[in-house]
């Protein structure tokens, strides 16, 4: 994955999660100067940056490079969904069962 790629991925996942790039800084506990650098392409992420990058997304480094599978495409999504799934997504872990057994409700009713 070359730079200008990278960068492009970066934008894509903050916009899916409508964070800034000072948000994303202070939720992977970086400082908000690396993050800059790297969005103006004055420096290219370690690999230890990228994960902690990753791990604030709740995303793997796989999926981060795996483009074509994971591509974070919503085109086809009515905004709604858009919002539904960015919800979803910013939920923390043991929350998330609770709003699939909601959905799961709603459907059966």
């Amino acid at each position: 994955m070359d730079d200008e790629l990278m960068i492009k991925r970066l934008y894509e996942l903050l916009d899916a999660k409508q964070w800034t790039p000072y948000r994303l800084s202070k939720e992977a506990d970086i400082p908000n100067s690396t993050i800059n650098s790297i969005f103006q392409r004055k420096a290219c992420p370690s690999i230890h940056t990228l994960s902690r990058i990753c791990k604030a997304l709740r995303i793997s480094l796989s999926e981060f490079f795996d483009y074509d599978e994971v591509p974070l495409r919503h085109g086809d999504m009515t905004p709604d969904e858009q919002t539904l799934l960015t919800g979803f997504q910013n939920l923390p872990q043991k929350k998330k069962p609770l709003l699939l057994a909601y959905l799961q409700g709603l459907k059966n009713s």
